[in-house]
Order: C-alpha cells, then structure tokens, then sequence
C-alpha cells in the first residue's frame, strides 16, 4: 500500500499545521490545568473548516472525500498541541455532523449543519450510560412513542462537548423487544428542549480541554422531524459513525506521535550525556527506532481504513484494527519520549507529561482496545 497524495492535499495538510502552530497553542499550559475550553478557538478551527471536512461547501463545509478529511486530521494533531480541542473537534465532526450529513433528511441537513460546520453551534454525541460504556447492547435510555413524536427518559454519561454542547445527538431504545439491531433510535435534541439539562461534570486525567458532563433527559419530548435516520436505525447509525471516529481519531493521534518522534530525534541529537549525544546510546536509540516502526504501521492502518469509509461495507474490521493499534502505538510512542527526556518530559513546561496523560485516554473512548478485539474477532468467525 503507497501513500501518494496531491499537491493539493499536501497543501491542505500543511496550511492547517501552519494555522494550528500559530493560532492553537498559546497559554496551553494554563488552560490544560484550569480545564478550560475556549469558544474563540473552536470558531478559529471552525473557520478553516474543521468542523466540517467532508460536508458540502453549500452546507458549509470543505467538501474534502475521506482521505484528505482523514489527511487534515492527521495534520491538526501534528500542528496542534492542545490534544482536549483536537479531540473535542473530532467528536463533533465524526461522531455528530457525519451522521446528519450521511443520515440526515434534506431538512436536518439544510436546519443543522450550516450552523455545526460553520462553528455557530457544538454537538454532543450521547451513547454511553453508567451501565453501558463500550456495552452498547445494554443502554437503558428510552424513547416512548406519542403523538407526533417520542418521549425520551434517561441519563447519558461522558458526554464529550456535553457542558458546552448545543445540539445532541441521543440514542434511545424505541423498541426493547428488538434490542439494540433494530430497537434502537437516534434522536437530535436541542439544549433548550424542556426536561433536558446538563448533569455532573467530570474531572479528567488528560484531555483536560475537552468538557465532558452527564446528559439527563427527563421526558423530553422530540418530534418525528427529528429522528435521525428513521426509527429503529440508531444501530447503522452509530456503526458508521464509530467508523468515522475510530479513523478519524486515530489520524489525530498519528500527527501527534509524528510530532513526538521528531522532539524526540532533536532531544537526542543535543542532549548530552558525558561527551556525547544520548542518542548514541543504543537504549535511546531503540526507543526511537521502535517509535518510527509504530509510526508508519500505525498511518498505513489509519489511510487503509481511512480509503473504505466511503467504498468498502466491510470497513468496520479496518476502523476497529486503526484504532486499537494506534491507540496502543500512541500510549507507548508517548512513555518513550517521556523516557528519553527524562526528568525534563516529567515536568509540565516540555509539554511531554500532558501527551502522555491525552494518550492514556485512547485505549477508553471510542470502545475500549478490548471492545476493539472482540470486534475484529467477531468478523473473522470467533
């Protein structure tokens, strides 16, 4: 498998890398210990697109096919080191404006998605419950049926965007007897919507830019008209979504152990250790060379996943190997540049301790790695 991209999409990649290093980065430090997300960057990323890759320009989006929306991800990570952001934008774009765009009726399309590509509004994906992380079988939220529309009751947990979320993208059990196939419904609900209000929210390890919060319906009514790819159609829904985001995020993650295996290259290079480099030292350099063997497995799994979102029915093994071998790859990609900066990647001013923190959180969201395996196992007839 070669990867060759155009000079356009090398152009894209390295405009965003360009504006992400000079408009995303100032004062991380402080907002990554105060938590603190800000509205003015997200309308900056919403400006360059971000928000909205392969959405229709006429919809306001930048209309990018897959790879190139994939190849621009992979350069936000690069680019940009405020990994809560990154991450916060991915779940927007990937877990809630691609299933408007690819789900959604001509009027959801023309009502919502200006409005979420162009960075007017956020949108909060709501799937995992107390009771049901990576089990989605088991969701206990439900959608009861009543005139002109559905009766939602329910509480969703670690909802990323969810405290400055505007739109949220629900799933509800429509149907118990036929579970989570066919039982299932996708729902799109306003902040505003009476019985809605935002619950707890949630202290993190890393990613600690992104807002995540409780979700608590308390029989929030919802039209038909806002049913997002007809009842019983949650379960497609989400799927394809998950494909987009195990991708999607994994690109971002490869950007950043991109970034990771260059500092690593320059601290080795002028880093002494009595007379000579510490990368002279083959305990340094076998950590690097394994951060280089991971990098480029793990961008040929992403672009392999990343060229069957569109074509391929049988991209969920791809999206699923992605993001478990990326995952993996970016938390150890992450403890050796922390091992070979030493006491120096310990302290939070090389900004290394805080990839390593953002990294952790991989192998959790998304499905667990373990969610991860049992999925490429089902496929392959376990």
């Amino acid at each position: 498998m070669e990867l060759s991209f155009t000079t356009e999409q090398k152009l894209i990649q390295e405009n965003i890398i360009r504006f992400a290093q000079k408009e995303l980065n100032q004062n991380i430090l402080e907002r990554d210990r105060n938590q603190q997300f800000l509205p003015e960057l997200w309308k900056k990323c919403a400006e360059q697109k971000l928000t909205g890759l392969p959405v229709e320009e006429k919809l306001g989006g930048a209309e990018l096919d897959p790879i190139t929306t994939i190849l621009a991800l992979e350069a936000l990570g690069y680019g940009s080191d405020d990994g809560g952001l990154n991450f916060s934008i991915c779940a927007h774009l990937l877990a809630c404006v691609v299933p408007v765009w690819k789900y959604g009726s001509e009027n959801q399309k023309k009502k919502y998605l200006p409005d979420l590509c162009g960075g007017k509004k956020i949108a909060v994906n709501a799937m995992t419950e107390s009771e049901s992380g990576s089990d989605v079988f088991n969701i206990k939220t439900t959608a009861k049926k009543q005139e002109n529309g559905y009766v939602i009751n329910g509480t969703k947990t670690f909802c990323s965007n969810g405290p400055v979320g505007d739109l949220i993208l629900v799933y509800a059990l429509t149907d118990e007897s036929k579970g989570y196939y066919g039982g299932i419904t996708a729902f799109i609900v306003d902040k505003n919507a009476k019985g809605f209000k935002v619950g707890q929210k949630y202290e993190k390890m890393g990613l600690r830019t992104s807002a995540i919060s409780e979700m608590i319906f308390e029989n929030v009514f919802v039209s038909e008209e806002d049913i997002l790819g007809g009842v019983g159609g949650g379960a497609i829904v989400f799927s394809h979504s998950m494909e987009w985001e195990r991708t999607g995020i994994a690109a971002c993650h490869v950007g950043t152990m991109r970034k990771l295996l260059e500092k690593s290259i320059e601290y080795a290079q002028t880093r002494k250790s009595g007379q000579e480099p510490i990368g002279k030292k083959q305990v340094v350099a076998h950590r690097i060379a394994n951060m280089k063997v991971q990098l480029e497995a793990a961008s040929l799994l992403t672009y392999k996943a990343a060229l069957g979102l569109e074509k391929n029915k049988e991209n969920m093994i791809h999206a699923a190997s992605a993001k478990l071998f990326v995952s993996e790859a970016f938390v150890a990609s992450a403890m050796d540049t922390l091992q070979i900066f030493g006491g120096n990647g310990y302290m939070t001013e090389y900004g290394i301790e805080r990839i390593v923190r953002d990294a952790l959180g991989s192998t959790i969201y998304s499905g667990t790695s373990d969610i991860q395996r049992n999925i490429i196992s089902r496929l392959l007839g376990l």
